[in-house]
């Protein structure tokens, strides 16, 4: 065995066996882990207790850093279209200055919101992702250098 070949197998295990289906043995996919959770499989509930716990560690992390924030930003799959996550994730985050608006929340999938509260000081948004758009712009500017 070579040591190429254990580090791609590492990285492959770290990419594709860990997270959401390492923990739940379900799924990489939070829809699968979601579905099974619903089903009160254990381990999938598991998966999403981590995810969410991690998402506000480094939130408050990231606060502590840059003393405060301006905005919280969900995007990709997750943070588009999970509110019941993103609720999850704002919870009790009041002292940090983060209050969700629990109808803004639920409306908000797949499209750009607002879905902080009134008295929110950070405001919470959902962008969506245009990975198609990033790609062609970066493609243009590599053909523009050549």
């Amino acid at each position: 065995m070579s040591f190429y070949f254990c580090i791609e197998e590492a990285q492959r295990q770290l990419t594709k066996e860990s997270g959401l289906k390492g923990i739940s043995g379900v799924s990489n996919d939070i829809r699968d882990v979601q579905a099974e959770a619903g089903k009160g499989n254990a381990r999938a509930r598991l998966a999403l207790e981590v995810l969410v716990h991690q998402t506000r560690h480094w939130i408050g992390a990231y606060l502590a850093q840059l003393n405060g924030a301006d905005a919280l930003v969900f995007t990709a799959g997750i943070g588009e279209n999970r509110p019941e996550l993103r609720d999850a994730v704002c919870a009790n985050l009041d002292q940090l200055g983060i209050a969700l608006e629990p109808q803004a929340n639920q409306a908000a999938r797949a499209r750009e919101a607002v879905i902080s509260a009134a008295q929110s000081r950070v405001k919470v948004m959902v962008i969506p992702t245009n990975e198609e758009l990033v790609v062609a712009r970066e493609v243009k500017r590599f053909l523009e250098r050549s």
